[in-house]
């Protein structure tokens, strides 16, 4: 069997000047079509910075990348792709990401690729052993009547949720000056 990850979509856009508001127009219908596929997460949208610039960034998420592929291969899509043209200088640059990497984004900095993997996994490992520190000092009484199995399941996403959503995030933030030198 092939793994089917989670996958994470960096979109960025160059819009025409004057074009901005049909773009938006459009990217809002692009967003509700893709919620209405099987496995869509969300999408986040980072504006251009300043005035002028043109410069969209559009993070897709889905929980599978069976599910992403059949988005991309859509006819509804291609039919945006197609409108997207009329108002974007170019064709604009996609990656896709899986695995430990879609915990490494940094949401200004498009199109960087990813840590080494011996960066990634020591910063989760030590933001992991930090979570399951604090975790052991919570007065978790309540799980304690549960068997361990099922515990554990309960700790583990726990766990996941806090690196995936809280931890993270600001992590990579923090480190970025160690986990993207400047080449």
């Amino acid at each position: 069997m092939q793994p089917d990850p989670p996958v994470t979509v960096d979109v960025v856009q160059r819009v025409r000047p004057g074009k901005d508001r049909e773009f938006e127009v459009l990217l809002e219908r692009i967003i509700s079509t893709a919620s209405t596929f099987e496995g869509y997460l969300g999408a986040s949208v980072f504006r251009p910075s300043e005035a002028g610039d043109g410069e969209y960034r559009i993070v897709f998420k889905f929980d599978r990348l069976e599910h992403l592929k059949r988005w991309e291969h859509s006819a509804m899509r291609q039919r945006f792709l197609t409108q997207a043209q009329e108002l974007t200088v170019d064709a604009g640059h996609f990656s896709i990401i899986t695995g430990l990497e879609t915990w490494f984004t940094l949401p200004a900095k498009p199109g960087i690729p990813p840590p080494p993997r011996y960066k990634m996994v020591l910063v989760s490992g030590i933001a992991i052993f930090s979570i399951n520190q604090l975790l052991a000092l919570l007065p978790l009484a309540g799980l304690a009547v549960l068997p361990p199995l099922l515990r554990l399941l309960i700790l583990v996403f726990i766990t996941t949720t806090l690196m995936t959503y809280v931890v993270m995030p600001r992590l990579t933030k923090l480190l970025a000056g160690w986990l993207y030198p400047r080449r």
